[in-house]
Formats: structure tokens, C-alpha cells, sequence
């Protein structure tokens, strides 16, 4: 609506011309082609193979990003950051109540009539540089002051197997990512055996200058949307043990493969229908008792999921003062710029500072020194893996 407001107020300025009224059609024209009904959530989680929409366009050479389409230019998409922005502030003062956005896509298909994600690299609406800004920071992470965490502010990619050494390298010297999603435990990964992800691979890819962001998906919402995890739901009765119990089984994988107190670890929770109360208690039961037991053992909890589900819980649950919430979130939000100030539901205050992951694309292919992988795209000014 901000683009429509501009140019309305235009035409008043223009008086009395006959100009008016070509102002007036372009501003709906243009309102049309900025603004199309997108909305789509990633099971990052699942192989491109078996989910995810299909890419818009693959790499069209080695390390080079399909330019952007008409519709999604650079200056239109910092417009629309900039629109979520005045909205978000909008809300800050409303009675507590968490936007609906409408359902969350299961195993991450985009919903039907909506766009598909763009395979082309956005404009960084946060205007952090494409290399490695990864600094200490005890005083962002009250909760988890213990130790220092380590922040990382950038671009990054998740994808489902920890690729191997080579391509790591040839990603680092010729991509625009500096972080790299892990799937380093949990039940219910879809990649579970790791030919790759050893102490050692982690080892070398932190010395090569990549910021890690450590994932377990655990067990999932007793109401998942994604059939593929309903075998791994959370036992209503038992949520509480069962988040305890996996909290310290993500904090022992975690020192197994070198990561030191102060790492955070991001629990993957796929989209599930948080309107079912019997569902959404459990839920956030299991969030929490995981949350105490990651946070007991000096590393730092992170929570992943789609934003119109598993980020709105929590961001009610935030609201109503709740405890044990994690210290960093990583919202799911496809086919719409990047932005990690925009979020339609959170409020600006929530998770604020240096606390917050955009995952903007899914399974999009991209080739960087020879090497392709099937790709989530990700903002990052979060919490990342120490060593």
C-alpha cells in the first residue's frame, strides 16, 4: 500500500492537468506488478528431490545468479522492506495478537496461485557485505551471557548433506555465502547419515572462513503439516521429557564435533497448525524443556520454523511473557525480499539484536567453481558455531 499511497499523492499535486488521471493508472499498474500475493514456507529440512518448489531458473553459469526479473527489481524490493517496516512499527502498539498470514505450505510446495521463488540473488535490504562479519557478543544474549557468542552477519545457504571439502572450498572463493547451514542431529533428519560432517570437516571449514549454523530436527509438533515427519511427533503426554532429553542429546553432538559453549544450536520445528491449543501446548513445552537443557550446558538455543507457524508461536508466547524461549530465531518466508527488520509477525523489539535468520529462498540450484548444490538461501545476523 505505501507505493499506491505515493503516487496518489501525486496526482492531487498535479491540480488540475490532464495528467492526472495517466498518474492515477499508472499508480494501479504499477501497485499490480510490486506488490503480487506471495507466501510460501520451506521445509528446509527435505531434499529438493522430494520438496520445495522448483527452482525459477538455475545458476546460468558457474558462479553467477540469474539477474532479477521486472517484477522483483532492486529498487521494488527495498520498497516493499521498507512498507513491512512502517507496518511492523504500526503494530507494535496493537493488543498482542500475532498476524495471520495464512497457512503454512506442507513440506515446503508453495500454495496454490502463489509465485515461486526467483533464482535470482536479492538486494541485501540489511546492507551487510557478502564476507565474514563474525564478532563475540555477551551482552546481545542476556540469557546465555555465560559465554560469549559469536555472531556472524552475511549471507549463508542450508542445504540437506554438509557437502564435501572441495566444494566447500571452491563455494568460499568464488560464492556470495560466508555461513553454512549443518544438520548436525535430531530424529527426524531427512538427511541422516552425514558421509562428510565430521570434527574434522568442521575444522577445515572454519579455518577456511565459513561461520557454521548448527541444525537438529527433533521431534516435531504433534499437528506437523509435512507427512514425512509424522513419525517423529512429539507425545503430548511426555513433551516435556522429550524436549529435555533431545536438549542434551543436540549439546553432546554438538561437543562431538568441536563446537565449544557459546555455539548456538538452531532446533528445527517444520510447519505445523498452531490454531489446534491441545497441539501448540505441547509444542511449546517440548521448545522449552529442549531450550533449558541446551542453555544449561552453556550453548546458546536457536529455533527454526516457517513464520506463520512455529515463529508467530513463539512470538506469542514472547508476548504473554512466557520463559525458556530461544535466545535466536530463523523464520522461513520464500519468495519475498530478504529482510531481517520486516518480518510481518514480529514486532521490531522481538529478537532484535543480532538474533534473527531470514531463510528468503528454497531448493534453488547454484553452481560456484565447478560445484553445484541444491540450495535455502539465507540473511543472517545471528548466532553461529564457535570453536
Amino acid at each position: 500500500m505505501t507505493e499506491t499511497s505515493r503516487f496518489i499523492r501525486y496526482a492531487h499535486r498535479v491540480r488540475r492537468t490532464r495528467r492526472t488521471r495517466y498518474v492515477l493508472a499508472a499508480a494501479l499498474t504499477l501497485t499490480g506488478l510490486l506488490f503480487p500475493a506471495v507466501s510460501a514456507v520451506a521445509d528446509s529440512d527435505v531434499p529438493a528431490a522430494s520438496a520445495g518448489p522448483a527452482s525459477a531458473g538455475a545458476a546460468a553459469a558457474d558462479g553467477h545468479i540469474d539477474p532479477v526479473d521486472n517484477r522483483t527489481d532492486p529498487a521494488g524490493w527495498i520498497a516493499d522492506a521498507e512498507a513491512q517496516a512502517a507496518a511492523a512499527e504500526a503494530q507494535a502498539s496493537d493488543d498482542g495478537q500475532a498476524p495471520d498470514d495464512g497457512q503454512a505450505s506442507d513440506d515446503g510446495q508453495v500454495p496454490d496461485g502463489a509465485q515461486a521463488p526467483d533464482d535470482a540473488q536479492a538486494p541485501d535490504e540489511t546492507g551487510f557485505p557478502g564476507t565474514d562479519d563474525a564478532s563475540d557478543d555477551a551482552a546481545t544474549f542476556p540469557e546465555d551471557a555465560a559465554v560469549a557468542p559469536r555472531v556472524f552477519k552475511g549471507r549463508g545457504f542450508d542445504t540437506c548433506q554438509a557437502p564435501d571439502l572441495a566444494t566447500m572450498r571452491a563455494w568460499r572463493a568464488s560464492s556470495p555465502y560466508r555461513a553454512v547451514g549443518i544438520y548436525f542431529g535430531g530424529r527426524a533428519r531427512a538427511c541422516k547419515t552425514q558421509r562428510n560432517l565430521t570434527n574434522n570437516w568442521v575444522q577445515q571449514t572454519t579455518a577456511a572462513g565459513w561461520s557454521l549454523l548448527p541444525i537438529y530436527v527433533g521431534s516435531q509438533s504433534p499437528c506437523v503439516r509435512g507427512s514425512n515427519k509424522n513419525p517423529f511427533r512429539i507425545d503430548p503426554q511426555r513433551a516435556t521429557a522429550q524436549g529435555t532429553s533431545e536438549g542434551a542429546d543436540a549439546a553432546k553432538a554438538a561437543g562431538a564435533l568441536g563446537m565449544k559453549r557459546g555455539s548456538a544450536l538452531y532446533l528445527d520445528m517444520e510447519a505445523y497448525d498452531l490454531r489446534k491449543a491441545s497441539c501448540a501446548n505441547a509444542t511449546l513445552s517440548f521448545v522449552r524443556a529442549w531450550d533449558r537443557q541446551v542453555r544449561a550446558r552453556g550453548y546458546v538455543p536457536g529455533f527454526y520454523s516457517s513464520a506463520d507457524s512455529g515463529i508467530a508461536h513463539m512470538e506469542k508466547a514472547r508476548r504473554a511473557g512466557t520463559s525458556d524461549l530461544p535466545g535466536a530465531i530463523w523464520y522461513a518466508r520464500w519468495g519475498v525480499a530478504p529482510t531481517l527488520t520486516a518480518e510481518p509477525v514480529l514486532r521490531p523489539s522481538a529478537w532484535a539484536s543480532h538474533s534473527r535468520i531470514h531463510q528468503y529462498t528454497g531448493a534453488v540450484t547454484e553452481t560456484h567453481g565447478g560445484h553445484k548444490l541444491s540450495i535455502d538461501r539465507d540473511l543472517i545476523d545471528a548466532p553461529v558455531a564457535k570453536l
